[in-house]
């Protein structure tokens, strides 16, 4: 790969990571919120680096060697399997990889809920406003039971059962970034499934079914209203409902 090829490879790495962080929300596909200020810098850099590799290359006997005969040769040549990196460097600029859903979701078990042993007492507001894992914490760990005939809303996707039968509200969690990504569903009762991947805010009142307060109970909800809504900017944190 000759030093023009670098440059440009350099600068397209670039602009696909200004592109993706700085420029459109498409690296939070990939990374949580606060790591778009490294990418950001990242992107920067490499514009910078490309450029000083363009003026340098620019330099008489920039990258040559003279023999004793006077003839330079180009020494600046990198391993071959560097062409590699272009593909993902364009495909940060033209084509970026679907979003992590419900296929995903579908194929792996529910995150597990961190153990909690206090809950603070639901606001006397109705219906409550809780995301998915504050909702199973509550079904599967209050002691007091306080979540049993409220009615609750939360937002998510549209997850269907991979058994045909049913549907799951879902959220995808990126720890760090989607490799890491885990899922936590709520069953969804009394409400047909709308298509897959179709965000939604459902309200309603927890699906009685083993002992409420302990793992025995299940994080399902029997549905009283089920809404299309947007899908959030940032859909890879488990977000309260917006009303």
């Amino acid at each position: 790969m000759k030093r023009p090829l670098q440059v440009t490879l350099l600068v397209l790495s670039g602009l696909g990571l200004l592109h993706a962080s700085l420029f459109t929300d498409l690296s939070l596909r990939f990374v949580k919120e606060g790591m778009r200020p490294m990418l950001v810098a990242s992107g920067v850099v490499l514009l910078v680096l490309g450029v000083a590799e363009a003026w340098s290359s620019q330099r008489p006997g920039s990258g040559d060697a003279a023999d004793g005969h006077g003839h330079s040769h180009d020494h600046s040549t990198v391993p071959r399997i560097a062409w590699l990196l272009f593909l993902p460097a364009l495909s940060l600029l033209f084509y970026a990889p679907p979003a992590l859903g419900a296929y995903t979701a579908a194929r792996e078990a529910p995150k597990a809920v961190t153990e909690q042993r206090y809950f603070d007492p639901l606001p006397a507001t109705s219906p409550v406003l809780l995301t998915l894992t504050q909702f199973t914490s509550r079904v599967q760990q209050d002691h007091k039971r306080d979540i049993g005939g409220r009615s609750v809303r939360m937002t998510g996707f549209v997850t269907p059962d991979k058994g045909g039968a049913g549907w799951y509200l879902t959220r995808i969690i990126f720890t760090c970034c989607a490799a890491d990504a885990q899922s936590v569903k709520v069953r969804i009762h009394g409400a047909a499934a709308l298509p897959a991947d179709t965000w939604v805010t459902v309200t309603g009142t927890w699906h009685p079914g083993g002992t409420l307060g302990t793992s025995s109970a299940p994080a399902a909800l029997d549905a009283r209203t089920v809404k299309k809504v947007t899908k959030p900017v940032n859909a890879y944190a488990d977000a309260l409902p917006l009303f």
